[in-house]
């Protein structure tokens, strides 16, 4: 991914700087306690489910080569209805795809824990053909498909996430902030079934693209070098009081897309009220999964999903 100059909250701004200390204040304390709760889970759970990766599912029409992974956990009662979760790789837009080792560490350690994981691939940018909004439309069948299938995959329909890293981290805030009044839905397939999310994890994903490098991939060159058409694919254009609970992880030592771009996410959900967490990583790179050498984020991560997507029902039934 290229890396994103920014044109607000200047870093000699003292507002910008008291806001930021805020904001980590308030994280780590959220994060403290959310940790502590899932750690405590962890601990206190005699096993977990084994898992079950079922590859190459189709959950695209036909004729589209993307395809999607599914990771199930093993053992659950014919009653269970578990939490989902999309999972959306990175890789600038134009590259990356659905078993890389992030994407399998997340689906892995979902199902390991109760949750139903499908890891997909989405269209990809080339040089001569940008991707959007397809992706994004991808991403939202992804949604979908799992509702359509809810009753062959044991998922409550009304108890799915999304998470994402780096390009991952953009689109899913996307599934989770746009909806049909934005015009972002696709009309088709699943059209009968919602899009909608209840909540999202992005991983040092952009908020903003302050000149043409970042959006060149997403959008083509010949809309990128304009902010009006950039503003399409900015985070920000979509906030509202309305969005569900957000997770926001970024590591001090991204050298692809600043830490400031995770802030300026946070104070705009902040601004209007929207429940959220920014944990900010020191000496974390991008593009980690959910234990990088810095810090164990399953517990954090375990605890949010946990939070806003059940209290899960269902345990491994006994060998």
């Amino acid at each position: 991914m290229a890396a994103f100059a920014l044109t607000r909250f200047s870093a000699r701004c003292p507002m910008r700087r008291l806001l930021t200390i805020t904001l980590l204040v308030v994280s780590a304390l959220g994060c403290f306690a959310a940790t502590a709760s899932a750690q405590s889970t962890l601990k206190s759970a005699t096993s977990s489910f084994e898992v079950d990766i079922q590859k190459n599912v189709a959950y695209l029409p036909e004729g589209r080569a993307e395809k999607a992974d599914l990771y199930l956990p093993k053992g659950r009662a014919a009653g269970v209805r578990s939490p989902a979760v999309v999972i959306i790789h990175g890789g600038g837009w134009s590259g990356g795809k659905r078993d890389a080792a992030r994407e399998i560490n997340i689906g892995t350690t979902l199902a390991q824990h109760g949750y139903v994981g499908l890891s997909i691939d989405y269209l990809l940018s080339t040089e001569t053909q940008p991707s959007w909004p397809q992706n994004l439309h991808d991403c939202k069948t992804a949604v979908r498909w799992l509702r359509a299938n809810a009753e062959r995959l044991q998922i409550d329909v009304d108890r799915i996430g999304v998470i994402g890293g780096s390009a991952g981290g953009h689109l899913s805030a996307l599934v989770a902030l746009t909806g049909e009044k934005d015009g972002l839905d696709p009309a088709a397939p699943y059209g009968e079934y919602s899009c909608a999310v209840q909540c999202c994890i992005d991983m040092y994903g952009a908020t903003e693209f302050a000149d043409g490098k970042g959006a060149r991939w997403l959008l083509g060159a010949d809309k990128s070098a304009d902010e009006k058409n950039r503003r399409v694919a900015y985070l920000t254009t979509y906030i509202d009081a309305k969005d569900p609970p957000f997770l926001i992880l970024h590591g001090t030592a991204d050298e692809l897309v600043p830490v400031a771009q995770s802030e300026m996410l946070a104070a705009a959900l902040q601004k209007v009220g929207v429940e959220h967490e920014l944990l900010i990583i020191e000496g974390a790179p991008h593009s980690f999964h959910l234990q990088p050498a810095q810090k164990d984020l399953r517990p954090v991560v375990l605890a949010f999903f946990d939070k806003h997507l059940s209290p899960r029902s269902s345990k491994p039934r006994s060998p």
